[in-house]
């Protein structure tokens, strides 16, 4: 019999990618051949292992990430979500998302996905611009992207989608008219990201040789801004610093990382949280492959999280999100005394300032310090 416990989240890696984006840092890898039959097992072993581990735990949500998820044969989405319901059982209400690309070959395959059980689809529009889907070198058009939405809406119940934004050369007039047409297609949830510049990717490349600028930050917060109002007068207002959504319709799985419960990842490079263990498996996927041949699992590490670092991730992840976090709640999950998680001076001057808001063991951002965010984590958490 299942214990009376919080629902598991599991997530599974697909690595593989058609193209490797410029400004993409994910653990992404372009191949000329995949052995699906081979792909399948080794998931299905590596998913093994995880359940045999944590399966007294009902799974409330799963997604399925990459690279290109929508690349993966629907029966081998069918055999996975199989073996997790057989493994684990599913919630009520279980969301199951899967990434896909908005392209007219992948979207042929949505009814096949959702008969297999997806009910939630996110799909990587990123641009709703022909130039700017260049730039970004997306292989869809405007055109073929909003199909694969079309099509998405007619086969998920639930359809989120993805843009990037603070583009160089993007006007907030620009902007205002994208993010408008965006919130007309009446999706209940987007995700909505300023283009940063990762180490390792292209763009990093190309800031570094000069030959592409970089977007003045007082125009991004502006961008920002603007985001934050304009969909949350359509509707669908921030609940965490990049994603939005109708009340209700928010993302269940990746509420699970923000509030810290717990999770499994399969697949490359996919991470874990686990009875106060962080796993990680290998991200290379031959190596990957090689664990799994070998181990019938691919854990490259696999290691206890001290007590100040349970905590201390509670609070980063926490405090992305609108509604804040409960320090009671972090002290109690992590055993750290909840006079040590954060620093009190600096709450008190951030408050006083507007950043943040305290009520007892409450504390959240405000929308004011939401665009300053990531200095406000540096000051809070102790």
């Amino acid at each position: 019999m299942k214990q009376t416990l919080d629902p598991l989240a599991l997530y599974i890696h697909w690595p593989f990618c058609v193209s490797k984006c410029p400004y993409c840092d994910f653990n992404s890898h372009v191949r000329e051949s995949v052995d699906q039959q081979a792909w399948r097992d080794a998931l299905l072993a590596d998913l093994a292992h995880e359940a045999a581990l944590t399966s007294r735990r009902q799974l409330g949500s799963i997604f399925f990430g990459g690279g290109t998820p929508s690349l993966m044969p629907p029966e081998t989405v069918a055999a996975l979500l199989d073996s997790a319901e057989r493994h684990w059982g599913f919630a009520p209400d279980i969301e199951i998302t899967l990434e896909a690309n908005p392209s007219s070959v992948e979207a042929a395959r949505f009814a096949d996905i959702a008969s297999a059980g997806v009910n939630r689809v996110s799909l990587g529009l990123q641009a709703l611009d022909d130039q700017a889907l260049h730039f970004l070198g997306r292989a869809h058009d405007v055109a073929e992207g909003l199909g694969a939405l079309d099509t998405a809406q007619n086969a998920f119940g639930r359809v989120s989608f993805d843009l990037i934004y603070a583009r160089p050369g993007q006007s907030l007039a620009d902007w205002d008219a994208e993010l408008a047409r965006a919130l007309s297609f009446g999706t209940s949830h987007l995700s909505l990201y300023q283009l940063t510049i990762e180490p390792g990717t292209r763009f990093a490349t190309l800031v570094a040789q000069g030959k592409l600028p970089v977007v003045d930050p007082d125009h991004g917060a502006d961008l920002f801004e603007q985001t934050r109002t304009q969909t949350a007068q359509a509707g669908l207002p921030a609940y965490e610093i990049s994603n939005h959504a109708r009340a209700g319709e928010e993302s269940r799985h990746n509420l699970t990382y923000w509030r810290y419960g717990d999770y499994v990842g399969v697949g490359p490079g996919a991470h874990g949280r686990r009875g106060g263990l962080a796993t990680f498996r290998r991200k290379k996927p031959e190596n990957w492959m090689t664990a799994i041949a070998r181990n019938g699992q691919g854990i490259e590490e696999e290691t206890p999280l001290a007590h100040v670092d349970r905590a201390t991730e509670a609070l980063l992840m926490g405090l992305r999100l609108a509604e804040g976090v409960d320090l009671d709640r972090i002290a109690r999950m992590s055993g750290v005394n909840i006079a040590d998680l954060t620093k009190p001076h600096a709450v008190a001057l951030l408050q006083r300032q507007g950043f943040v808001e305290q009520s007892g063991s409450h504390l959240r951002v405000t929308d004011t310090g939401m665009p300053v965010l990531d200095r406000i984590l540096a000051e809070v958490v102790a």
